[in-house]
């Protein structure tokens, strides 16, 4: 076979038309009507999402060359996405105690600290030779949207509105009622539309 016969394999084996893979990819149907005759073939950026996609290698797109079967492979990526969103989620929650018994600004600290080692986990089980990294890939990114945003969002806002009612905002893991609870409100409406938002692009992503 060769590189149109494999994404048309590709393609059929997932039971999707060639529009639906168009659309996946982010290229017209035409285009993959294309690259299935032979007529043209994919560039590289269409290469590497057709391969995630498909969840299979660039060699074997390009060269035919099967990857590793998935049984051989010794650790799923799955069990990094857990164990990495976990700690992220410790992390949370470890920064917000810390505050409320505290009031300190190394609350925030923690709670970044351990979420990058919690994302590291993740990263590392991408990296390394592991069986399922797209779906793990997903299962990492809906959920830890919510939390890796949650302290970040709180420290800007806490800031902003302390230099908005005249006064010095504290730096802490969740949003505090500074000026009014409108404007406290608002950042939790803030904080929901942008991780709806970023789950709803994730979802349409061809990971």
């Amino acid at each position: 076979m060769n590189i149109a016969d494999r994404i048309q394999h590709l393609r059929k084996s997932r039971g999707i038309s060639q529009e639906e893979l168009a659309e996946q990819i982010g290229v017209s149907r035409q285009a993959v009507s294309k690259w299935e005759s032979g007529q043209s073939t994919p560039d590289l950026e269409k290469i590497i999402l057709l391969s995630d996609y498909f969840e299979t290698t660039t060699d074997y797109l390009l060269k035919g060359m099967e990857p590793a079967k998935e049984s051989e492979k010794k650790w799923n990526a799955a069990v990094f996405s857990i164990a990495g969103t976990t700690l992220n989620g410790i992390g949370l929650v470890s920064a917000v105690i810390v505050w409320i018994e505290r009031q300190m600004v190394y609350a925030v600290g923690i709670g970044l600290v351990l979420m990058l080692f919690g994302t590291g986990i993740f990263l590392t089980g991408q990296f390394i030779d592991t069986a399922g990294k797209a779906k793990a890939k997903r299962l990492f990114m809906l959920p830890n949207i919510w939390i890796l945003s949650l302290i970040p969002l709180s420290c800007c806002f806490n800031i902003l509105d302390g230099l908005a009612g005249g006064f010095s905002g504290q730096i802490a893991p969740i949003p505090l009622p500074g000026n009014s609870f409108v404007t406290f409100g608002l950042c939790w409406v803030i904080y929901i539309a942008v991780c709806i938002g970023g789950d709803a692009a994730i979802r349409k992503r061809v990971w």
